[in-house]
């Protein structure tokens, strides 16, 4: 499974957003620049994850945008979804509405791919932003050391 630059970009819009959470709304632009992600792209992106209920705008001269949830409760699978659709390495074992398949009953890579899909599930359900920003302090800790 190969994710797209919409799943690769959105995590780390959202990752941006996570690391500047209880700061106010953060205009797009300061995080396009520090991600450097092109403005009209990540208007694009932002508005899926503000569908999503990911994000939520703030209107206004100081408006911008903000984690819908903190960073501890939002997870990258969650974030993966919105971007990309269901989690799945082929169509047949899709999560949501898998496409029929003629073979499906006798199918030995059907079982491999369905393994796939489930620890790719599992891995991106259990990581939230917020363990995603305690990964980046310990990063930086050793890379000061």
């Amino acid at each position: 499974m190969r994710l797209s630059t919409r799943g690769h970009y959105g995590l780390l819009a959202m990752f941006d957003l996570a690391e500047h959470y209880g700061a106010g709304p953060i205009p797009l632009k300061m995080v396009a620049e520090r991600q450097n992600i092109s403005d009209n792209y990540l208007e694009q992106l932002i508005a899926v994850l503000r569908k999503a209920g990911l994000v939520r705008s703030v209107r206004g001269s100081q408006g911008g945008y903000i984690l819908a949830r903190e960073p501890g409760s939002i997870t990258v699978g969650e974030i993966i979804r919105a971007m990309e659709g269901p989690i799945a390495p082929v169509e047949c074992v899709s999560e949501v509405e898998p496409t029929e398949c003629d073979q499906a009953d006798s199918c030995i890579t059907r079982l491999v791919w369905t393994r796939v899909r489930d620890k790719l599930v599992e891995v991106m359900d259990s990581i939230s932003l917020g363990d995603m920003l305690r990964d980046a302090e310990r990063l930086s800790v050793s890379r000061k050391a």
